[in-house]
């Protein structure tokens, strides 16, 4: 084995879960944090839990609100599609067009 080049082991390093160690490990870093282990998991407890790291429930519920409240009538939609449409091209593009253009 290469001395030097190898980093520190650490016997009995704690794993904690919402700052209570949980159990004991052996590790390369002193210390260790999670969100999840055995003993919250639910495989193990048979209960759901909700872990929302980035938000993104709250994020979908804003959506979803959102899209519940703004209720967009079919004249509305036909008129923002046909405005749309007007202002891509009123004619369609050739090929013939697109090779005169490259020249």
């Amino acid at each position: 084995m290469k001395k030097g080049i190898h980093p520190k082991l650490y016997k009995n390093v704690s794993v904690l879960y919402n700052g209570k160690p949980v159990m004991n490990v052996t590790s390369t870093v002193e210390e260790i944090s999670t969100e999840i282990w055995s003993g919250n998991h639910p495989f193990y407890t048979g209960q759901e839990t909700l872990v929302d790291t980035d938000s993104l429930v709250d994020k979908f519920n804003k959506k979803l609100q959102k899209a519940s409240t703004a209720v967009v009538s079919k004249k509305a939609k036909r008129e923002k599609r046909t405005a749309r449409r007007q202002t891509t091209s009123s004619s369609p593009v050739t090929l013939k067009d697109m090779l005169q253009n490259i020249k």
